[in-house]
């Protein structure tokens, strides 16, 4: 999931296929129970929310409902067809947009919470400089950001890929203050419950270490 300089037409095209086909394990047509969890805290207050990779739109229309201003944005455009006709039927206005998480151009103000579920444990060994660009551009000082990844502390079998602890802390660490790093289960349609890493931060006031990406 990156621009066109780095993420080959075969690869739109899988991701145009399987969402054709149905073939979307990750996207299970329930809300995640972490982005539930951390909403029903209070932790997080209304305001302007962008997912990442927001599939068919399930989690940006429970942001909806809990009063956020949604984009929902996705490298698939039969995914954000699929959302878009979702919303209507729900008679919820959710902005859904084709766009990349590694080349993402922002329109208006940054955001006040970020969802990833599925994005940077995807493109970070592609593109990392890239997806952080995005991050720094569509946050600003104390933006929350809830990011859900694979968990490199078991061994890999069959689900998303896997992140370690450390290398959470250092990709993400100049640019968010970690308040939470958790395990859980992803969801998995076929009962699969690949061990996950659920991350509650907030935009840093200074980042500059970020500044050159």
């Amino acid at each position: 999931m990156a621009d066109s300089t780095t993420t080959p037409s075969s690869q739109r095209r899988d991701w145009e296929e399987r969402y054709t086909s149905g073939d979307t394990p990750w996207d299970s047509g329930k809300v995640s129970s972490e982005l539930e969890r951390v909403l029903q805290s209070g932790a997080i207050p209304a305001g302007r929310a962008l997912e990442f990779g927001c599939g068919t739109g399930t989690n940006a229309l429970y942001l909806t409902e809990a009063g956020f201003q949604t984009t929902g944005i996705d490298l698939s455009e039969n995914a954000i067809q699929l959302a878009l006709k979702k919303a209507k039927e729900a008679g919820k206005t959710v902005e859904f947009r084709k766009g990349d998480v590694c080349n993402f151009e922002m329109s208006g103000e940054p955001y006040d919470f970020l969802f990833d579920r599925g994005c940077y444990h995807c493109v970070r060994t592609e593109d990392l400089a890239g997806y952080l660009k995005t991050l720094r551009s569509v946050s600003k000082p104390g933006t929350y950001f809830l990011l859900l990844a694979g968990n490199a502390e078991e061994p890999y079998e069959e689900g998303p890929p896997v992140v370690s602890e450390e290398e959470l802390l250092t990709e993400l660490g100049g640019l968010f203050t970690f308040l939470e790093l958790e395990r859980f289960r992803f969801f998995h349609p076929a009962g699969i419950r690949p061990l996950g890493w659920a991350a509650l931060m907030v935009r840093k006031e200074d980042a500059a270490n970020l500044e050159s990406l």
